[in-house]
Parts: structure tokens; C-alpha cells; sequence
């Protein structure tokens, strides 16, 4: 068989797929929280993965230093200086394969079964299904359009304690949440903090959208306001350069930081995505990703403000929504009585979808009237011709008597359930 032949087992099959989007014709679907393919830097990019070549030669494809490549983190710790209020010392950073990895890492070191996570209600349905991979036990915590309860939590942690049980990590989205939107009130920030640091509780801070805020600066994060070990940060170059990257980088306290870099798994492998880090900092190095991120927030505020304006103009009376000053989403309410996931079909038929706000919660049934918009992958063109093509399902909605999802039956979208739609 010649090198470029098709393997006998594959011959007359469609080709296997190289991405995770799935393209439906007819369907503008904003349940991908994806980039729009046209705002990825592929020219820069691919011009500072032939620089990191040609400066390191076969270093660039070695086993890379535990921690991360050097280039990488130096440029990390400037970079937050200006982005955040505190800047990190390298001895406080690790590269990582992106928050995915980064928090089935810190939740195989640092649970053990029987552990109790705590998860915001609603919270990211992925990040959810990497904590269901280890034994833990999962428990929400209510959220407001203030983001987190803190006194929610505060009473939670009590409850358990008196069962005595061992409450060990808290994960968060504290800046621009996925799915609401919005960010954790700065009172609020140093009240969760302070309760972590009372608890004994270490907060996982998921800091994915920090460089996408679109009203001013992003807050700071909860990590820069914690005392050191109460906050790990995962930072993400997913959603500000390329999530095909899968690079990014924790901010914790240098011991835990050591921790990490003297896991098996780095002890093993080395650096965690070394080449692709390697050319992050290549590509930050030349300029080109402040430029990127301005680029980014130029564009993603202008959908942003395009969907808003087409929910004002098609579901005013209909439903309610949050104003998300950064990130990636909008979260929609529907009128009482109607049910996101009983309607998504008939979206889908007249050419729009979502993803239903029960995918956000731990299958509590929570959720059921909510939904959430992804502004990110489609133009402002598009945003506005898939909320009005929403409006006219929920106008035939109204027409009818609302059709709810069986009570107590499990949903094919429920959290905990590979969903469809991913991001």
C-alpha cells in the first residue's frame, strides 16, 4: 500500500472529522460557545510557529521543562500585571493543556472519593462532566444576576460539615460566566475569599474570559485578592488566541504550584503542550497578542450589541436577559410557563437553536425557562436573523398551551450527558 492509499477499512466512508463543530444546514445555532473561524489568527500564528523553529530548533520538539517553556511564563507574569492587580512570580505558574486539563488535574491531586465539590447553579455543563470523571460527590450553590450567593455557600459548607463531610474544592466562574454572562460583584469577591479562607475551602477559579471584557476592565480576579493557597486561577489562551492550541496556564501558591510540576503526569511527559506554548509566547512576544485581543473584543462587543438589540426587537414581552459585559454568552428567561427544552425542536425547525438552561444545572430540574446565546461564532448579521427566527417560536408558542418536559423523566440535554453542543 502506497503511503497516500486509504486503508481498505476505510475506503467509500466520509472522511473522519478533524473539529468538534458539527454544521447543520438551515440552522443558525447559537449553542456554540466556539470563536468564529474567521477571527483566528492563522497567518500569525503559523508565522510564529516557523520562528519557534527556527530559534529552537529541536528544543522545540522535545520533552519541554515541567512547568512550561521559560518564554511562556516570563511573558504570563507581564501580561497579568496589566490585565489583572496582581502579578504572579514564575515560581507561582504552570502551563497546562487548557482548563480542561488543568481541572481534571487539580481534581485528581487534590480529591479523594467521598469529597464534596462545590458547583454554582447554573455553572459550565463541561466542566461539570470532568468532575463527574472522579468520585465526588457534586452540590450547587444558588446564583443570583449578582453572580454566586456567598451566604448560599457560607450555609452550605455548614450543613455539610455538621454531616460531617469533607468539602474540599469550590469551582467558580467568577468573571464573565458561562452561561449568565455576568461577573461576581466585587463585595461579594472579597466575601467568598474571606469564607474560603475561614473554611478551609481552596476555590478553583476558571478565569477563561478574562481578556474578552467589552465594558471596561475585567474585575480582579479572585486569585490577586486571596490570601496565598486559597485560590487556584486556570487561564486559558482558548477564547483570547485559539482554542486548537490547547494551551494555558494555573496561578497558585508556589507550593501548590510544585505540586503540580512534580506530579506523574508532568514527571512523565514534561511541559503539558510545550511546542504550542512555545509558540503562544513567540506570537506574544511579537505584539501580535495584545493586537489579537483588541481585535477580539472589537468584534465579539459588536455581536454582542447586535444580539442584544434583535432580543430587544423580537422578545420584548417574551422574555428577560442578562447583559453580559464580557465573555462569550447571554442568558435568556423565558415567560413563565414555557419550557426551553420542550421547544428547542421547533427552534431547530424554523432555523435557530440554544442550548436549554437545564444543561447548566445538576439535573435538579432548575433551568427550565432559561436558555443560553452564544454572540461568539456567527456575525452580527446572522445573530440578529437567529433571535428573530426564535421570536417567531415563541409567537407560535403563545398560540398554544406550553408543552412541558415530563417531570422527574431524565433529558437528553441534562447535565451529566454528553451534550450535542460544546464551548
Amino acid at each position: 500500500m502506497s503511503r497516500t492509499a486509504i486503508p481498505p477499512l476505510l475506503a467509500g466512508k466520509p472522511p473522519l472529522p478533524i473539529g468538534q463543530f458539527e454544521h447543520r444546514p438551515g440552522i443558525i445555532d447559537l449553542g456554540w460557545g466556539h470563536p468564529g473561524p474567521e477571527l483566528l489568527a492563522t497567518v500569525g500564528l503559523r508565522e510564529a510557529a516557523l520562528r519557534v523553529i527556527d530559534k529552537y530548533g529541536p528544543d522545540a520538539l522535545n520533552y519541554g521543562y515541567s512547568a512550561g517553556p521559560g518564554p511562556l511564563i516570563t511573558w504570563i507574569c507581564e501580561r497579568l500585571s496589566n490585565v489583572d492587580a496582581l502579578a504572579p512570580s514564575p515560581d507561582c505558574i504552570v502551563a497546562t493543556a487548557g482548563n480542561s486539563q488543568a481541572l481534571d488535574h487539580l481534581a485528581t491531586l487534590l480529591t479523594a472519593p467521598g469529597d464534596v465539590v462545590l458547583v454554582e447553579a447554573p455553572t459550565y455543563h463541561l466542566a461539570v462532566r470532568i468532575l463527574q470523571d472522579h468520585a465526588v460527590e457534586l452540590v450547587p450553590i444558588r446564583t443570583d444576576h449578582l453572580g454566586l450567593r456567598v451566604d448560599a455557600l457560607a450555609e452550605t459548607v455548614r450543613q455539610l460539615r455538621l454531616r460531617h463531610r469533607r468539602v474540599r474544592l469550590l469551582y467558580t466562574i467568577p468573571t464573565f460566566h458561562n452561561p449568565m454572562g455576568v461577573s461576581l460583584m466585587e463585595e461579594r469577591r472579597r466575601n467568598l475569599v474571606e469564607v474560603a479562607e475561614s473554611e478551609q475551602l481552596l476555590i478553583i477559579e476558571d478565569d477563561a474570559y478574562r481578556e474578552l471584557s467589552y465594558d471596561g476592565p475585567a474585575p480582579q480576579s479572585l486569585w490577586s485578592l486571596a490570601r496565598p493557597g486559597n485560590v487556584v486561577r486556570l487561564g486559558s489562551f482558548a477564547k483570547s488566541l485559539a482554542p486548537g492550541l490547547r494551551t494555558g496556564f494555573i496561578t497558585a501558591d508556589p507550593a501548590l504550584a510544585s505540586r503540580i510540576r512534580d506530579s506523574g503526569l508532568l514527571d512523565s511527559g514534561g511541559g503539558i503542550s510545550h511546542f504550542s506554548s512555545l509558540v503562544v509566547a513567540e506570537f506574544a512576544a511579537a505584539g501580535d497578542y495584545a493586537r489579537n485581543v483588541e481585535k477580539l473584543r472589537k468584534a465579539y462587543a459588536e455581536r454582542r450589541d447586535a444580539l442584544l438589540t434583535s432580543l430587544s426587537r423580537h422578545l420584548e414581552g417574551r422574555a428577560t436577559w442578562l447583559h453580559p459585559p464580557g465573555g462569550y454568552f447571554v442568558w435568556v428567561t423565558l415567560n413563565a410557563g414555557q419550557d426551553a427544552a420542550a421547544l428547542l425542536p421547533q427552534a431547530e425547525a424554523d432555523g435557530s437553536s440554544y442550548l436549554p438552561g437545564s444543561t447548566f444545572y445538576l439535573g435538579s430540574g432548575e433551568g427550565a425557562s432559561s436558555l443560553r446565546l452564544a454572540f461568539s461564532r456567527y456575525g452580527p448579521e446572522e445573530l440578529v436573523e437567529a433571535v428573530k427566527r426564535l421570536g417567531t417560536t415563541l409567537s407560535r408558542a403563545t398560540l398554544r398551551p406550553a408543552i412541558k418536559s415530563q417531570a422527574g423523566a431524565p433529558r437528553a440535554d441534562a447535565i451529566g450527558r454528553p451534550p450535542r453542543r460544546r464551548g
